[in-house]
């Protein structure tokens, strides 16, 4: 017997077409009641849309400059990659590998802040805690445990088997 698949309760959709950052939100612009839920979940409270904006905005503003200081790094690393007089082998490898891990970082930390700027036009549109592969809720618990998630466990699993 297949399980009917659980009820979600989402708001209209507003398109944004200016691809900026969202703006800081506060708890009361954008209806917790309205964000959806299973259907063995109570819906969003104002407390806990709260709490899920503030962590999204900490880490928001810890990356910002985060990510600002690595790219000053990187970008003195790459100056220095085409200056090869005087440097031996080992020298030249050390470099070369602090580049490339420094590369790896930047490019990690901006995709982190890719995710949590979603993460806020989504609860900014309605579409917060919808998931993106299937549009069944994802869960009002997971997404308060990882507030940038944007699929639901089992398609989360199924995208990890792959």
């Amino acid at each position: 017997m297949k399980k009917a698949a659980p009820a979600i309760q989402t708001a209209p959709t507003s398109e944004s077409a200016t691809g900026a950052a969202p703006a800081k939100k506060t708890a009361g612009t954008t209806p917790a009641s309205s964000l959806a839920v299973k259907a063995e979940e109570s819906a969003w409270t104002k407390d806990e849309l709260k709490e899920v904006l503030d962590d999204l905005h900490t880490h928001r503003d810890r990356l910002v400059p985060l990510i600002a200081a690595h790219e000053r790094e990187l970008e003195g690393l790459m100056k220095d990659a085409g200056d090869g007089a005087g440097h031996d082998q080992a020298d030249m490898g050390a470099t070369s590998f602090e580049r490339d891990h420094e590369l790896t970082v930047v490019a990690n930390e901006r995709e982190m802040l890719l995710q949590i700027d979603k993460a806020l036009a989504r609860i900014d549109d309605g579409t917060y805690g919808v998931c993106e592969s299937c549009g069944e809720a994802i869960g009002k618990m997971r997404v308060m445990a990882f507030p940038r998630a944007t699929l639901c466990l089992p398609c989360k699993q199924r995208e990890e088997r792959r």
